[in-house]
């Protein structure tokens, strides 16, 4: 193994936790007060602690079983190394270890720069308020869900009655009353005072029709050809009442205008 090289094929437990710890620029210092795996009381760097945090947990695996070591990186299991300073580990055994027991942890003298960007970690607590809030996103959710459907059943209620008169066959009786009114209607629109002065400023049916489709045409029956047919049929109920061109009115008999 090439001592000085950041990444390589294996490396002796305190070079790796020198690595993982961040301390690379200090390994000469470093490596030149450690004598054993037991590392002094004191150091002369920064994150001294996390050294030390980093080299007891390579070897509590090693004691374990849990991470593969030998020498010189060719593995063997001889507990007479342990406090060997020929102990190593392999680079692809501390790399598959540390996703394993430490997956919040992408030291870079293991992992690229594209694994540690493109595959995210999500730690156990993260992990646990993700579920925490998705838990509560499901609850408003289902809250959400049935005050839709009560909603939409009160909707339903109120439309009923909407829609049973809808589906009410109009009377001979009320027909004619509409009729009457709207030919009343029109009479006055266009019509004339016993003076000669309009009464509004229409002068024709299609004047009125086109007003009407101007301001409501939105609404249900307000077309061209209903209009026609509507003021048509209010014409004749009308004419209904009138006698050789004479408008019957509860005062008596009246000429006829506005047609």
């Amino acid at each position: 193994m090439q001592r000085s090289s950041f990444s390589a094929v294996y490396y002796r437990p305190i070079e790796a936790a020198i690595r993982w710890a961040g301390l690379f620029r200090f390994r000469e210092e470093i490596l030149a007060n450690v004598r054993s795996r037991k590392l002094p009381a004191t150091l002369d760097c920064p994150r001294c602690s996390e050294l030390r945090l980093y080299t007891d947990r390579i070897y509590d695996a090693i004691f374990h079983g849990e991470l593969p070591y030998g020498r010189s990186g060719i593995t063997m299991s001889d507990e007479s190394l342990w406090d060997s300073p020929d102990l190593t580990i392999r680079h692809v055994d501390l790399k598959r270890w540390i996703l394993h027991t430490y997956p919040d942890q992408r030291p870079a003298f293991l992992f690229s720069r594209a694994e540690r960007i493109a595959h995210p970690v999500i730690t156990v607590e993260a992990g646990q308020a993700l579920l925490v809030e998705r838990e509560a996103l499901k609850s408003q959710l289902d809250l959400c869900r049935h005050q839709l459907q009560a909603l939409q059943e009160q909707q339903k209620k109120q439309d009923a009655p909407i829609a049973a008169c809808t589906l009410c066959p109009l009377s001979d009786r009320a027909e004619s009353t509409y009729l009457h009114v709207i030919g009343a209607m029109l009479d006055v629109i266009l019509g004339r005072t016993p003076s000669g002065a309009p009464y509004s400023r229409f002068t024709s049916q299609e004047a009125v029709i086109s007003a009407l489709i101007a301001h409501h045409g939105s609404l249900m029956g307000i077309t061209e050809r209903t209009l026609q047919t509507k003021f048509a049929q209010a014409r004749r109920a009308c004419a209904d009442f009138c006698v050789n061109g004479i408008r019957v009115t509860a005062e008596g008999a009246a000429p006829q205008t506005g047609w």
